[in-house]
Protein backbone atom coordinates (compact mmCIF):
# COMPACT_ATOMS: atom_id res chain seq x y z
CA UNK A 1 0.00 0.00 0.00
CA UNK A 2 2.79 2.49 -0.61
CA UNK A 3 1.53 5.92 -1.64
CA UNK A 4 -1.74 5.29 0.17
CA UNK A 5 -2.99 7.90 2.66
CA UNK A 6 -2.86 5.24 5.36
CA UNK A 7 0.53 3.88 4.19
CA UNK A 8 2.03 3.81 7.66
CA UNK A 9 -0.62 1.27 8.76
CA UNK A 10 0.41 -1.22 6.07
CA UNK A 11 0.25 -4.36 8.20
CA UNK A 12 -3.21 -3.65 9.73
CA UNK A 13 -6.45 -5.06 8.34
CA UNK A 14 -8.55 -2.00 9.22
CA UNK A 15 -6.39 1.12 9.45
CA UNK A 16 -8.04 4.01 11.22
CA UNK A 17 -8.19 7.25 9.24
CA UNK A 18 -6.24 10.24 10.51
CA UNK A 19 -8.56 13.02 11.62
CA UNK A 20 -7.49 16.55 10.70
CA UNK A 21 -8.92 18.18 13.84
CA UNK A 22 -7.38 15.82 16.43
CA UNK A 23 -8.68 13.36 18.96
CA UNK A 24 -12.45 13.33 19.48
CA UNK A 25 -11.91 13.57 23.22
CA UNK A 26 -9.27 16.30 23.10
CA UNK A 27 -9.82 18.39 20.00
CA UNK A 28 -7.00 20.55 18.69
CA UNK A 29 -9.53 23.04 17.45
CA UNK A 30 -8.71 26.58 18.64
CA UNK A 31 -12.39 27.44 19.14
CA UNK A 32 -12.78 24.50 21.53
CA UNK A 33 -9.73 25.71 23.48
CA UNK A 34 -11.19 29.21 23.69
CA UNK A 35 -14.49 27.85 24.97
CA UNK A 36 -12.67 26.13 27.79
CA UNK A 37 -11.21 29.40 29.08
CA UNK A 38 -12.66 30.62 32.32
CA UNK A 39 -14.30 33.65 30.75
CA UNK A 40 -16.40 31.50 28.40
CA UNK A 41 -17.41 28.74 30.82
CA UNK A 42 -20.29 29.47 33.17
CA UNK A 43 -21.35 27.12 35.93
CA UNK A 44 -25.08 27.18 36.58
CA UNK A 45 -24.61 26.01 40.17
CA UNK A 46 -22.31 28.85 41.21
CA UNK A 47 -23.76 31.71 39.19
CA UNK A 48 -24.67 34.94 40.88
CA UNK A 49 -28.34 35.34 41.76
CA UNK A 50 -30.18 38.62 41.73
CA UNK A 51 -31.30 39.47 45.26
CA UNK A 52 -33.23 42.53 44.08
CA UNK A 53 -35.29 41.20 41.17
CA UNK A 54 -36.27 37.73 42.36
CA UNK A 55 -38.86 37.16 39.63
CA UNK A 56 -36.97 38.13 36.44
CA UNK A 57 -39.25 36.04 34.22
CA UNK A 58 -42.41 37.47 35.83
CA UNK A 59 -43.87 34.10 36.83
CA UNK A 60 -46.00 35.50 39.63
CA UNK A 61 -47.10 38.86 38.24
CA UNK A 62 -50.77 38.00 38.03
CA UNK A 63 -51.01 35.62 40.99
CA UNK A 64 -49.50 36.93 44.18
CA UNK A 65 -49.66 40.71 44.01
CA UNK A 66 -51.91 41.26 46.98
CA UNK A 67 -51.60 44.68 48.54
CA UNK A 68 -53.75 46.26 51.23
CA UNK A 69 -55.64 48.39 48.70
CA UNK A 70 -56.53 45.32 46.65
CA UNK A 71 -58.00 43.47 49.63
CA UNK A 72 -59.49 46.09 51.92
CA UNK A 73 -61.19 49.19 50.56
CA UNK A 74 -63.66 51.61 52.08
CA UNK A 75 -66.11 53.21 49.66
CA UNK A 76 -66.96 56.91 49.71
CA UNK A 77 -69.14 57.83 52.68
CA UNK A 78 -67.99 54.88 54.78
CA UNK A 79 -64.64 55.66 56.32
CA UNK A 80 -63.18 54.47 59.60
CA UNK A 81 -61.01 56.66 61.78
CA UNK A 82 -57.77 57.68 60.11
CA UNK A 83 -55.73 56.09 62.90
CA UNK A 84 -57.59 52.79 62.51
CA UNK A 85 -57.07 52.87 58.74
CA UNK A 86 -53.33 53.55 59.13
CA UNK A 87 -52.97 50.89 61.84
CA UNK A 88 -54.90 48.37 59.72
CA UNK A 89 -52.63 49.09 56.76
CA UNK A 90 -49.50 48.66 58.91
CA UNK A 91 -50.74 45.48 60.63
CA UNK A 92 -51.81 43.93 57.29
CA UNK A 93 -48.54 44.78 55.53
CA UNK A 94 -46.21 43.78 58.36
CA UNK A 95 -48.08 40.57 59.26
CA UNK A 96 -48.16 39.52 55.58
CA UNK A 97 -44.46 40.29 55.23
CA UNK A 98 -43.32 38.45 58.36
CA UNK A 99 -45.72 35.54 57.95
CA UNK A 100 -44.37 34.99 54.43
CA UNK A 101 -40.79 35.22 55.68
CA UNK A 102 -41.50 32.77 58.52
CA UNK A 103 -43.26 30.28 56.23
CA UNK A 104 -40.52 30.53 53.62
CA UNK A 105 -37.87 30.04 56.33
CA UNK A 106 -39.63 26.93 57.65
CA UNK A 107 -40.85 25.36 54.39
CA UNK A 108 -38.71 27.03 51.70
CA UNK A 109 -35.69 24.74 51.83
CA UNK A 110 -37.66 21.46 52.22
CA UNK A 111 -39.94 22.47 49.34
CA UNK A 112 -36.91 23.48 47.26
CA UNK A 113 -35.50 20.00 47.85
CA UNK A 114 -38.82 18.37 46.91
CA UNK A 115 -39.22 20.49 43.76
CA UNK A 116 -35.57 19.94 42.81
CA UNK A 117 -36.01 16.17 43.13
CA UNK A 118 -39.33 16.30 41.25
CA UNK A 119 -37.90 18.26 38.32
CA UNK A 120 -34.77 16.06 38.30
CA UNK A 121 -37.00 12.96 38.03
CA UNK A 122 -39.14 14.65 35.40
CA UNK A 123 -36.06 15.60 33.38
CA UNK A 124 -34.59 12.11 33.78
CA UNK A 125 -37.82 10.46 32.59
CA UNK A 126 -38.07 12.85 29.66
CA UNK A 127 -34.46 12.31 28.56
CA UNK A 128 -34.16 8.57 29.21
CA UNK A 129 -37.73 7.34 28.59
CA UNK A 130 -40.06 9.72 26.76
CA UNK A 131 -37.81 10.90 23.92
CA UNK A 132 -36.41 7.40 23.18
CA UNK A 133 -39.95 5.98 23.18
CA UNK A 134 -41.11 8.66 20.76
CA UNK A 135 -38.09 8.11 18.50
CA UNK A 136 -38.65 4.34 18.62
CA UNK A 137 -42.33 4.80 17.82
CA UNK A 138 -41.51 7.07 14.89
CA UNK A 139 -39.10 4.47 13.48
CA UNK A 140 -41.59 1.64 13.96
CA UNK A 141 -44.59 3.54 12.60
CA UNK A 142 -42.69 4.44 9.45
CA UNK A 143 -43.31 0.95 8.05
CA UNK A 144 -47.05 1.21 8.70
CA UNK A 145 -47.03 4.71 7.22
CA UNK A 146 -45.56 3.42 3.98
CA UNK A 147 -48.09 0.58 3.74
CA UNK A 148 -50.93 3.02 4.46
CA UNK A 149 -49.62 5.45 1.85
CA UNK A 150 -49.41 2.69 -0.77
CA UNK A 151 -52.98 1.62 0.07
CA UNK A 152 -54.29 5.17 -0.27
CA UNK A 153 -52.49 5.81 -3.55
CA UNK A 154 -53.53 2.42 -4.97
CA UNK A 155 -57.20 2.30 -4.02
CA UNK A 156 -58.50 5.60 -2.75
CA UNK A 157 -56.84 8.00 -5.20
CA UNK A 158 -58.30 6.34 -8.34
CA UNK A 159 -61.71 6.04 -6.69
CA UNK A 160 -61.73 9.71 -5.66
CA UNK A 161 -60.50 10.81 -9.09
CA UNK A 162 -63.22 8.82 -10.87
CA UNK A 163 -65.90 10.18 -8.52
CA UNK A 164 -64.60 13.68 -9.13
CA UNK A 165 -64.77 13.22 -12.90
CA UNK A 166 -68.23 11.72 -12.59
CA UNK A 167 -69.61 14.59 -10.53
CA UNK A 168 -67.72 17.28 -12.49
CA UNK A 169 -70.18 16.86 -15.39
CA UNK A 170 -73.23 17.66 -13.27
CA UNK A 171 -74.53 21.16 -13.88
CA UNK A 172 -77.06 22.81 -11.66
CA UNK A 173 -79.12 25.70 -12.91
CA UNK A 174 -81.65 27.67 -10.96
CA UNK A 175 -84.66 29.27 -12.60
CA UNK A 176 -87.11 31.46 -10.88
CA UNK A 177 -90.68 30.99 -12.07
CA UNK A 178 -93.18 33.73 -11.63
Amino acid sequence: MPGDKNGEFEGLLYPSPIRDHGNIYKPNNKMEDEKMNEKYVTDVHTKEIDLINRDPKHLNDDVVKVDFEEVIAEPEGTHSFDGVWKASFTVFTVSKYWCYRLLSAIFGIPLAIIWGIYFAILTFIHIWAVVPCIKSYMIEIQCISRVYSIFIHTFCDPFCESMGKLFSNIRVTLQKEV
